[in-house]
């Protein structure tokens, strides 16, 4: 370049002549080191130097060399701002860059600063590059890995804070490439999947996908008095070991599993749903409470940043480092051995099951206990099914409510018609009751016809609201999703005739007709909670929100959905809960429940349901029991029931005498 050239400054100048003077002013447009340091930051934090300039080396190379320090390293690129610029000479200066690092889903970043040496060349601003300007202290050859190390998790904690899942032993049972020959793998995958009795063909395939070197694990088993494979066994399978280990479980396989959930390895489906806060191989919650409340229960895991030489995973440097959190304990109103002996009394019903326990005086969940016949369904929570003759609790109270009384006398025929649909009494029920009777009575004996008859002494709005008094469609923020139950409040001929005993339009869960129990127990609406209060308002499950706001549509709430604001207050009183009382006993005395009579403690209270349901002749029926007894309030359900009496009454009788010993 020529000397002219060199000299050359980018110069505007103004001449202005006035009173004989001339008045000239200069401005210099070109480029400052503040505009130079700005773009280089920008370019920065998107990996892309593309738009500034360098004093070895092409823009290219050096976003190659970005690309490079950053691979594999998960985090999103960095925030990075001009710090300041200091001008060190005519042609010099030496910018400060400030990172910031959002390196995990918590609060927790990884910041610094570096400087950058700027030199003017030509009208243009160069950087002088290292990758000390992209990382502090970073040499040639090294890039940036993540790793993090979990923290304790939270326990889960039943009622009196009694531990229910903490880190327990297990044995990962599985096999190791790298001590079976090839053509071996298949013969020893099939013969350990046999032996841990899951697919065979499965796993095999799965063993011959893995990498050459993979431990592929066939099963989590419980390391404890109670296992059944032997280590002898596992290692008479070539290749075949057992990795010790811990695992957040409950107390036995089956306690409350549905409810509680588990921890494991986070599924594909996770890690898309996380937003980057997970990633393949993190333990997290996978189902359940554990999915449900994972944020608390996981704690914050401790993060380490290193520097490596690229090709090799050992550390070369400490860039960054945060300890792990503990996770905090969530503490439930499960009464451990309640939950226990629900699942007792269930263990050998073959259809979807359930039991579930409250306290009327403080609505607490004591147990909500599945039996293996809900496949892992959770029936108790989220099961719907029409009450059938339980409900003729809230229909009572409807009734009580337009001038009954239990002495109002009320007409049980052999069957009613109800625009051309016939209603029948039970085929066991006593003949001796047909005819006019007293309202205990047909409550007592729960004839259907009576109720029935009754029909046009209230509207299905009195119905949907005295159910709705009772807990009957209102939802509430439990911890868990539940349903709490469905109640049209608008239905005329035979489907108002059905709402009366409890079928038609009607749902409810296990849990609904409980908290109807406890409501008439307590002498007030009862609100479930399963966890604490704090617990509630602070654990924040992944499907916010609920729906369903009262008696005339299904309610649903989520884990963290406050109770609806939107519901009309209960006008349940205590005098009427005082009858019902009287009406429930009279079911243990004279009717359908006779067989809790000899419940040892305070007396029992009861009444039965049976539901039908399906297109079979005679179709197949549901079969209900709810009951009172002191300050507990349980529901007993059957999906494939003959009678409530025959088929949930054993059941019932069974839990309460447990719960009395």
């Amino acid at each position: 370049m020529s000397r002219m050239g060199k000299l050359h400054r980018a110069t505007t100048c103004l001449t202005v002549a006035a009173l004989a003077l001339s008045l000239t002013s200069c401005t210099d447009d070109r480029p400052t080191a503040a505009d130079a340091a700005g773009t280089l930051a920008a370019g920065l934090a998107q990996l892309d130097v593309g738009q500034s300039a360098f004093s070895s080396g092409e823009a290219a190379e050096v976003t190659a060399e970005l690309a490079a320090i950053t691979e594999g390293f998960t985090p999103a690129p960095p925030r990075v701002t001009v710090g300041g610029v200091e001008e060190t000479g005519e042609d010099t200066a030496t910018a400060t860059l400030d990172y910031v690092w959002d390196v995990d889903a918590s609060d927790r970043d990884w910041t610094y600063s570096t400087t950058a040496e700027l030199t003017r060349v030509d009208d243009a601003w160069q950087t002088a590059w290292k990758p000390g300007v992209f990382v502090e202290g970073l040499l040639p050859d090294e890039k940036l890995a993540l790793t993090s190390t979990p923290a304790a998790r939270g326990d889960i904690t039943g009622a009196d804070g009694e531990v229910i899942v903490t880190e327990r032993p297990v044995l990962r049972v599985g096999i190791d490439k790298t001590q079976v020959p090839e053509p071996n793998r298949a013969t020893s995958a099939r013969a350990l999947a046999e032996l841990l009795e899951v697919d065979p063909e499965a796993y095999a395939d799965q063993v011959a996908a893995a990498g050459e070197e993979a431990f592929v694990v066939a099963l989590v088993v419980r390391d404890d008095a109670d296992r059944t494979v032997t280590d002898a066994q596992i290692s008479a399978i070539e290749g075949a070991l057992g990795q010790p280990g811990t695992l957040e479980l409950g107390p036995t396989r089956t306690f409350a599993r549905e409810l509680l959930g588990s921890v494991g390895e986070a599924t594909e489906e996770l890690v898309e749903r996380s937003d980057g806060a997970l990633e393949a191989g993190d333990i997290t919650g996978l189902s359940g409470l554990q999915l449900q409340h994972d944020a608390q229960l996981a704690g914050t895991p401790g993060l380490e940043v290193d520097a490596i030489t690229a090709g090799t995973a050992a550390s070369t440097q400490r860039l960054f480092s945060s300890a792990p959190v503990a996770g905090t304990d969530l503490a439930t109103t499960l009464d451990p051995r309640l939950q226990a002996l629900g699942e007792q009394v269930l263990a050998d019903e073959p259809s979807a099951s359930a039991v579930v326990a409250l306290r009327p005086s403080t609505g607490e969940i004591l147990a909500a206990a599945n039996g293996p016949g809900s496949d892992g369904l959770q029936t108790a929570l989220l099961g719907q099914y029409p009450p059938g003759s339980t409900f003729k609790i809230a229909t009572t109270l409807a009734l009580l409510r337009n001038g009954f009384t239990p002495d109002t006398p009320t007409k049980c025929t052999e069957e009613v018609t109800v625009d051309g649909r016939r209603f029948n009494n039970a085929s066991t029920y006593p003949e001796q009751f047909i005819g006019t009777i007293p309202l205990l009575e047909t409550f007592a004996q729960s004839c259907n016809t009576g109720f029935i008859a009754a029909r046009d002494e209230v509207t299905q709005a009195d119905l949907a609201t005295a159910a709705a008094d009772l807990g009957i469609g209102i939802p509430a923020s439990i911890g868990t999703p539940a349903f709490f139950g469905a109640v049209p409040s608008d239905a005329e001929g035979t489907a108002h005739a059905a709402t009366m005993i409890g079928q038609g339009e009607v749902l409810v869960s296990p849990l609904s007709l409980a908290t109807l129990a406890a409501s008439v127990g307590a002498g007030s609406r009862v609100t479930p909670t399963l966890l604490a209060t704090t617990e509630t308002a602070e654990s924040a499950g992944p499907d916010a929100g609920s729906t369903g706001s009262g008696p005339t549509s299904p309610a649903t709430a989520s884990p963290d959905a406050a109770p609806s604001t939107e519901a009309v207050p209960s006008s349940f009183t205590r005098a009427e809960s005082g009858t019902l009382k009287t009406l429930m006993g009279a079911v243990v005395e004279q009717g359908g429940a006779q067989l809790l009579q000899d419940v040892p403690g305070d007396p029992v209270l009861a009444k039965t349901g049976t539901a039908e349901f399906g297109s079979e002749k005679p179709p197949r029926t549901h079969a209900w029991v709810v009951a009172l007894q002191g300050d507990l309030a349980v529901a007993v359900f059957v999906e494939e029931g003959e009678l409530g009496s025959t088929s949930g009454g054993p059941l019932m009788q069974a839990f309460l005498r447990g719960a009395a010993s």
